[in-house]
């Protein structure tokens, strides 16, 4: 594929696609590098901020807080408010979404996939940040993209990959699922979904295994 055009792929009918976002459509993790960055804004102990930031991070994945809650007990814990009184949580909204860091291949990839090929998106995710990635155009082609923190449940739990059947309105048999994270990989075939497991320093080798299976090989 390259990022090509691939209207000459010989497709299967009955085979479709289902996205992580973090590590598959950004390079790196959004987390490590969203909490990278407000260290060096504010300078503050990197160590610190993740140390705060990792503890609470499951209540944004499914949805038991906002944002601005979230931010609002990193801010005390990490030393952020003391630090910089002035830097409140609009300054931590932009800094967070511009942590972003999207992998290049991978949208031009989704791009060219042929029109045939439903699309779905299943992500572990924030408040805020899922609202950012439903208004990309980039994304308008996905299919009733799936996010953690608004179904309650974050991969690899099985309710997860259940949600994402019901979303693609297709059998889990006729999807493959692709993330960077094992653990998921394993759910994901565990729940019935053909499964790959993706690493954006490897883009041409998981092309190559993508077509393959749009391809019924």
């Amino acid at each position: 594929m390259n990022g090509s055009d691939t209207s000459g792929l010989q497709l299967s009918t009955e085979r479709h696609l289902a996205f992580d976002w973090g590590g598959v459509f950004t390079v790196g993790t959004f987390d490590g590098r969203s909490t990278a960055r407000l260290s060096e804004r504010l300078g503050l102990d990197v160590e610190a901020v993740r140390a705060s930031y990792f503890r609470h991070v499951r209540q944004l994945e499914v949805g038991a807080w906002t944002l601005p809650q979230f931010w609002e007990v990193l801010a005390q814990e990490s030393g952020a408010a003391a630090a910089d009184p002035a830097f409140g949580y609009a300054d931590f909204e932009a800094l967070y979404l511009g942590s972003i860091l999207p992998n290049a291949p991978m949208y031009a990839l989704l791009a060219h996939l042929p029109a045939g090929v439903r699309v779905g998106l299943l992500s572990n995710n924030y408040p805020v940040v899922s609202d950012h990635l439903r208004r990309d155009p980039a994304f308008a082609r996905l299919h009733n993209p799936v996010f953690s923190n608004e179904i309650g449940v974050k991969k690899p739990d099985p309710a997860s990959f259940a949600a994402l059947e019901q979303a693609m309105g297709l059998p889990a048999g006729q999807v493959a699922f692709v993330d960077d994270v094992q653990e998921n990989i394993l759910a994901a075939r565990q729940a019935g979904f053909h499964a790959l497991i993706y690493d954006h320093a490897q883009h041409a080798d998981f092309e190559r295994r993508l077509a393959a299976w749009l391809s019924g090989r």
